[in-house]
């Protein structure tokens, strides 16, 4: 699809001073091709399904309007009456929900609107207190919002606008029986939104079960990844990965380095031996407590962890300034999730590089990879690194192998010195394996 060329700005998309004031305390000057097309659209009051790049400002491109169209019955009192639930947006992941209402905050902070944040891995008491005192924005996951459901402490049929964002994550994580049971507690009167970065069939038949007429702004083809990214694969035995990061992060010296693997034990293991080998790293997964990925990505933020290996769970909702290098340790099995990944990185007008690793077992994987982007990705053979080239230990020598077995059948008699092998060796003269034994059991070591 061809993208559009946006000349533009934000004042002649109608938006009201005070947004227009926060959007330039964040220091952006002109809307991104998502922010241009769909702003208009979402503030005429209309449905929208919004595709986009990971990075390219799908946030701010439902955020903004939202918040203009809320902001016609903001007020000032402090009364929960008054703040009653006018929007809620859904997204996949605690971090990805977490940078969707900070961005509530910042867009709106000259406006007397108030949000809140809803999502599991911290104790409820303190969502259900933010609840009750009125709320008019909740960003939320699908599991801990239908808790507050269940227990009454958030009351829904007052929204007037519906956000489902990266909605195809959602359905790869299962959330779809969750998002229907949310779409049935909703007015049926209301602004729907839908974005994401891919338009899979599945999304779109989501779509029309309770949108209307929607607008769709599509700025970049399917599955296609930001063109700052870079892109290589280094072929690589899998057993020497680590070995490879390792030389990678010291000799090009990187200093910030978000690297993807398949399971949550593989992260925290490759983040420890990672860190034993000079290389401070953490690791974020769906398995850590909220307050321990908080402070694993604050720590990588700011520089003070140089590796942070992530599971997918962390592929969307990461927003980090200028991340330099993206590694896929392990190449996903889905291969959407590739530019997902990737994604990461060229945020922004940044430029970035994506680095794969690929043995032997993966090499469908990446093919399945350039077939759904279309493009080849380079390969790039590291010296010393190449596949079926390790360094092997020596075969022992002849005398070597004699004292390795005599070492052996010593270690077991100590063990079991009536085994037949070794009551035979004391039979022969072998008293050195019996006296062994004899010190802890106190049998006799005289050959009989």
């Amino acid at each position: 699809m061809q993208e559009k060329v946006i000349n533009t700005s934000f004042e002649s998309l109608g938006l009201k001073a005070e947004l227009l004031r926060a959007v330039t305390e964040q220091g952006y000057t002109q809307p991104t091709p998502i922010q241009a097309q769909a702003i208009p659209v979402v503030l005429a009051g209309k449905d929208l399904l919004g595709a986009a790049q990971t990075g390219t400002g799908k946030t701010a491109g439902f955020m903004l309007p939202l918040l203009q169209r809320l902001s016609e019955k903001a007020n000032a009192s402090h009364s929960p009456a008054r703040h009653p639930v006018r929007a809620l947006v859904i997204t996949p992941t605690r971090e990805l929900a977490a940078q969707v209402e900070e961005s509530a905050r910042l867009y709106g902070k000259h406006i007397a609107l108030k949000s809140t944040l809803v999502y599991g891995g911290v104790g409820m008491q303190p969502q259900v207190d933010a609840l009750r005192r009125g709320v008019d924005i909740v960003v939320a996951t699908p599991g801990r919002l239908l808790d507050h459901v269940q227990q009454r402490t958030v009351d829904l049929r007052q929204v007037e606008i519906l956000v489902l964002d990266e909605a195809d994550r959602m359905l790869d994580m299962g959330f779809i029986h969750d998002i229907r049971k949310i779409l049935a507690l909703l007015p049926a009167k209301r602004q729907n939104l839908l974005f994401s970065a891919t338009f899979p069939d599945e999304i779109r038949k989501l779509a029309s079960s309770f949108m209307h007429s929607p607008v769709t702004v599509e700025v970049a083809r399917r599955n296609t990844p930001a063109e700052l990214v870079a892109q290589v694969a280094h072929p690589v035995d899998g057993v020497r990965k680590r070995e490879l990061l390792a030389h990678l992060v010291k000799t090009n010296d990187w200093k910030q380095v978000l690297v993807f693997v398949r399971t949550k034990h593989g992260a925290n293991r490759l983040a420890q031996q990672l860190t034993r080998e000079g290389v401070h790293s953490d690791a974020i997964h769906g398995n850590k407590a909220q307050n321990a990925r908080t402070r694993a990505l604050a720590e990588f933020k700011d520089g003070r962890t140089r590796v942070l290996v992530a599971t997918d769970i962390a592929a969307r909702g990461l927003d980090i300034e200028a991340l330099p290098h993206v590694v896929n340790y392990d190449l996903p099995h889905v291969a959407e999730d590739y530019v997902h990944r990737i994604g990461r990185t060229g945020r922004a007008g940044a430029e970035g590089e994506a680095v794969s690793f690929v043995s032997a077992e993966e090499r469908p994987l990446m093919a399945a990879i350039e077939r759904l982007m279309n493009r080849k990705v380079e390969q790039k053979t590291i010296q010393g690194f190449e596949p079926g080239t390790r360094n092997a230990r020596p075969e022992p020598t002849e005398p070597h192998r004699q004292r390795q077995q005599q070492r052996r059948g010593r270690l077991s008699c100590q063990r079991n010195p009536l085994r037949l092998p070794c009551l035979i060796r004391r039979r022969r003269g072998g008293k050195r394996y019996g006296k062994a034994r004899s010190a802890n059991t106190g049998a006799d070591s005289t050959p009989a």
